[in-house]
């Protein structure tokens, strides 16, 4: 399935019905008072968060979302059926905004969380609404309120409790795939990672947790280069940050530079992202350049706790899965 977590839409509540203009016409009833009913109300539109989704693409094929109108009034003082609520069904973690000011309308960030986003217009009042002593015989009912309509921005933040963070390339796909069930692509070239991929990692019978691997950060991602903001909003709703390091990238005259860089990248986009809990982990132990890159690293920053692991080997992965899990329970 295609990934897509930006899309806009139009939409349009339903129109209420006209109120209706009738007389009560019965036998042996020769002066029958109005009886026009009032018309039906529009339906609405409604948004429904879903934990069964994980993509936008839908709206891109299906743009358009209108509510039925109401019904008009009838005779007899009968009332016209209100038009049906239309219940649009969105990935949990959507964000609704004005298309044409991006101003925020509704931030659905859990499973089952609802927004009415445009009321259905109200029905016309019939004739029988407006008789009085001084108008007996009204020959004029209400027409009914026009539906809302609104060009709407929907764009998706992924729900994850802990997501992988790094340079391309540095083994977060196969580090999710060791941990989890996720089947991310794999490769021995950069971006082949080009959306978030979601896995469950277990921990006993009872708990786990939702990791995400996120599409390699370069260098100017804040403003946009590589895949930019498209990879940076999906980690402002992530608890957990763990930065990936790679032993073969890594200047042993500079340990900590691709840390500092990746850091610098998410202050430059948001500064609260720095106040995210976070782990630090070196992967690819099971090359000669592994241990070479953790004593170095080890002797830049003495005082910050790093996990070493081989997702070829396992080694490491208990631990690193369980300081991951610590950090999200807290």
């Amino acid at each position: 399935m295609k990934f897509v977590d930006q899309a806009k839409i139009y939409a349009r509540s339903g129109n209420g019905g006209a109120g209706c203009v009738s007389f009560r016409r019965e036998k042996y009833i020769p002066k029958g008072g109005p009886d026009g009913g009032d018309g039906g109300k529009g339906g609405d539109i409604i948004f429904i968060a879903s934990s069964q989704k994980n993509t936008l693409l839908k709206f891109h094929y299906n743009q358009h979302f209108t509510a039925k109108n109401g019904s008009p009034g009838r005779g007899r003082n009968q009332t016209g059926p209100s038009g049906p609520d239309l219940y649009v069904s969105v990935p949990a973690g959507t964000l609704i905004k004005d298309a044409e000011t991006e101003a925020l309308l509704a931030d659905l960030d859990a499973p089952g969380a609802t927004f009415t986003l445009l009321k259905g217009g109200r029905g016309g009042q019939g004739n029988a609404r407006f008789k009085s002593s001084t108008m007996r015989t009204p020959r004029f009912a209400q027409p009914g309120e026009e539906g809302e309509a609104k060009r709407l921005l929907l764009e998706l933040r992924l729900l994850a409790d802990a997501a992988l963070v790094g340079y391309p390339n540095v083994g977060k796909s196969t580090l999710i795939s060791r941990l989890s069930a996720a089947k991310p692509k794999i490769a021995d070239y950069e971006f082949t990672t080009l959306t978030p991929n979601l896995g469950v990692v277990g921990l006993g019978e009872d708990d786990s947790f939702v990791l995400a691997d996120m599409p390699g950060l370069v260098d100017g991602a804040s403003e946009g280069l590589g895949l930019g903001h498209q990879f940076l909003r999906h980690i402002s709703r992530t608890r957990v940050l763990i930065h990936i390091l790679d032993p073969v990238r890594m200047d042993l005259k500079k340990p900590t530079k691709d840390l500092d860089e990746i850091i610098k990248e998410l202050n430059s986009y948001d500064p609260l992202l720095l106040k995210k809990p976070k782990l630090i982990a070196l992967g690819k132990m099971d090359l000669e350049e592994g241990p070479i890159a953790l004593a170095a690293f080890r002797k830049a920053a003495p005082r910050v706790k790093i996990y070493p692991f081989s997702s070829i080997t396992g080694e490491g992965l208990e631990d690193l899965k369980w300081a991951m899990w610590e950090k999200v329970r807290r």
